[in-house]
């Protein structure tokens, strides 16, 4: 079992920056690969970005490439979403979520759904 809490989710100016973090709660947090959602009024939840249970794989949703950078510190149960050159696309609520990432003998993997899910925080992108 996780528990994540989020923070650092507030209002920018366009062209600002946020870091979101989400602080994780449990001795299984080594096990779970790490994504941030987003979801914007009227429109779909997606991930934006999602981070391998080492830190080294990193992948990001095409429009934020550049922009958003995700990592994690395994020994502080944290995981970070660096935001910058916001833009009003960018309002929405964040979430963080996590699955597990089980490890089979022969090297491969097998992941989980998103089972463990933050409170969301709002990102407002106005002037």
């Amino acid at each position: 079992q996780l528990q994540m809490v989020e923070s650092g989710g507030g209002l920018v100016q366009p062209g600002g920056s946020l870091r979101l973090s989400c602080a994780a709660s449990g001795n299984i947090f080594r096990l779970n690969a790490v994504g941030w959602y987003r979801q914007a009024p009227g429109k779909e939840r997606e991930l934006v970005a999602r981070v391998s249970t080492d830190g080294i794989s990193r992948n990001y949703l095409d429009s934020m490439k550049g922009r958003f950078t995700i990592s994690r510190d395994n020994a502080k149960n944290t995981v970070y979403l660096q935001m910058n050159s916001l833009d009003s696309e960018d309002t929405a609520v964040y979430y963080c979520a996590a699955r597990r990432d089980y490890t089979w003998y022969d090297g491969t993997h097998s992941l989980g759904p998103y089972q463990y899910w933050g409170q969301g925080t709002q990102v407002t992108v106005s002037s």
